[in-house]
């Protein structure tokens, strides 16, 4: 984890995408160091806690509590729900095409638009755009 960017939303912790990236904004955020424009608790981050069966404040609670990543998510599973490996398979695939022909598309245009990447083909994902406006790609 950078000191002002959290990690990549592809990035994987007990084989789920984006969940790593949500424990990093709640750290961040604790630390004064997250940009203000990022969303928290809702977003990405509330399809992952609500896949995940958890309450916000619950896993802020436990992320500044210490531990592992893998220990947060042990949590969550035991809190929450432990979502199948068919599950996972859904939800990564689905997370990692937010923003490609679907409803989200027009915002993520608009998006690129506004941070300066209009001409780059290659973001064509919220994924991909987060990783081009923290400096990844």
């Amino acid at each position: 984890m950078s000191n002002t960017f959290p990690r990549s939303s592809y990035d994987k912790i007990g084989g789920i995408v984006f969940f790593g990236r949500m424990l990093d904004k709640i750290r961040l955020h604790n630390q004064g160091t997250l940009p203000d424009d990022y969303n928290l608790g809702v977003g990405f981050d509330e399809r992952c806690l609500k896949f995940l069966n958890v309450k916000y404040d619950e896993v802020i609670e436990r992320v500044l509590q210490g531990g592992s990543d893998e220990d947060i998510l042990e949590w969550c599973f035991k809190n929450g729900r432990k979502p199948s490996d068919d599950d996972i398979e859904i939800w990564n695939g689905f997370m990692t095409k937010v923003g490609w022909r679907d409803d989200n598309s027009e915002k993520l245009i608009e998006r690129k638009r506004s941070g300066g990447f209009s001409d780059s083909d290659d973001i064509q994902t919220n994924f991909d755009f987060h990783d081009a406006d923290e400096g990844r790609i």
